[in-house]
């Protein structure tokens, strides 16, 4: 059992979305005004389809906060569907009289066929709504808390998008991160953003979609979150784990990550600087290429974590596909849908990344209280210069 989790709930036009968060420490300052800024990150971005149009997310807290702090029981959250109006029927909890029409058409790419078939439906409904990444909604929601958890002590999550639909950027050594968020496609390198808009332009009328890579980068974690002692405490692979759940997302890297396979070892391991040379943070590194975990234990260089995003499987020009029913070759199925959602996606995996660092934090420094857990923290900084130094 983890020392931070959630759980969601909710269809992609149901009434809404259901959140459950449970380890959250009391005495941390918590409010739904710092849930909405993440929540407007992931409306935004170049290339989104008409549902951006319609919903203007809110998440409101309904249990577990009183006055400001959380009780330390599990807190609950409610975002609505506005969109829910126009599929009453459609998503009814009850039965209904109507005859609603099945979705048989099934889509490459997606999670219709192996959803209906494994859960025996007769209509890819079943499966679509749950599926939609209408959920990472919920998902961003969370990991809005989990950051606000974590700027109490300093950690700081930021992303941009590195490629869109084959577009790469030329990422500058020191972006500015306010301008990545003023742009359209959340891009460090203003040119190359311009060409990725390009690229979403060119697939928009032929009914295409596109993808590409995004990048997280969190700053102000300290050395020792994971372990290397068992495969599933590993920082690395947890964090893996929780990018590829997201939807469309099909690779993850730290640091150099595949590029790291081109070069020799003396080019990949980054050398540990004596104490002279620390500035002040134990343990300093020349190069970070390895993403600030090694061996599956956070280093306390910035966490770098990169991940491709494939092309959305819903076309507007749809591709050839079967029916769920007869087996027949048909067009598959088209609903209202994005060109490109990389920029949203750099949000998403913001939240997916803070939610294993929070969860993280508090198996390392536990608390059942916000004072207990810095109490605890501080004192571990103490413990982890030169053994000289700690004698």
């Amino acid at each position: 059992m983890g020392q931070f989790r959630f759980l969601t709930a909710g269809e992609s036009h149901g009434k809404g979305l259901t959140m459950v968060i449970e380890g959250l420490p009391s005495g941390l300052p918590l409010a739904e005004s710092d849930i909405s800024p993440d929540l407007a990150r992931r409306q935004g971005g170049y290339g989104r389809g008409g549902r951006m149009k319609i919903e203007k997310d809110h998440a409101e807290i309904t249990g577990g906060v009183r006055h400001g702090y959380p009780l330390g029981s599990p807190v609950s959250m409610w975002v609505q569907n506005r969109d829910w109006v126009n599929w009453t029927e459609k998503m009814a909890v009850e039965p209904v009289e109507t005859e609603i029409e099945r979705v048989t058409r099934l889509r490459p790419g997606h999670a219709d066929m192996p959803g209906a078939i494994k859960y025996g439906f007769d209509d890819v409904r079943n499966v679509l709504e749950r599926a939609s990444a209408r959920e990472t909604t919920a998902r961003v929601a969370v990991g809005a808390v989990a950051k606000r958890l974590l700027a109490e002590f300093g950690v700081a999550f930021n992303s941009h998008t590195i490629s869109i639909g084959g577009v790469h950027a030329e990422v500058p050594e020191t972006i500015d991160w306010a301008a990545v968020e003023a742009d359209p496609v959340r891009c460090a390198d203003a040119a190359s953003g311009q060409r990725m808009i390009d690229a979403i332009n060119a697939a928009k009328p032929d009914g295409d979609t596109v993808g590409g890579e995004v990048e997280v980068r969190v700053s102000g974690v300290p050395l020792g979150l994971g372990s290397h002692v068992h495969w599933d405490r590993k920082l690395d692979g947890r964090i893996a784990q929780a990018i590829c759940s997201i939807n469309a997302f099909k690779a993850v890297g730290f640091g150099l990550g595949f590029a790291s396979t081109e070069m020799r070892g003396s080019q990949v391991h980054d050398v540990i600087l004596p104490l002279a040379e620390w500035r002040g943070q134990a343990w300093r590194h020349k190069t970070n290429n390895h993403g600030g975990i090694e061996g599956g234990i956070s280093t306390g260089e910035e966490i770098v974590v990169r991940a491709a995003i494939k092309p959305i499987p819903t076309l507007a020009h749809p591709l050839p596909s079967v029916d769920l029913d007869t087996g027949e070759e048909v067009l598959a199925h088209y609903e209202r849908s994005d060109v490109c959602v990389v920029p949203a996606g750099g949000v998403v995996a913001e939240a997916m990344v803070a939610i294993v660092l929070a969860d993280a934090w508090m198996e390392k420094f536990g608390g059942d209280t916000l004072s207990e857990s810095r109490a605890n923290y501080e004192h571990y900084l103490t413990t982890i210069g030169p053994r000289a130094r700690r004698d």
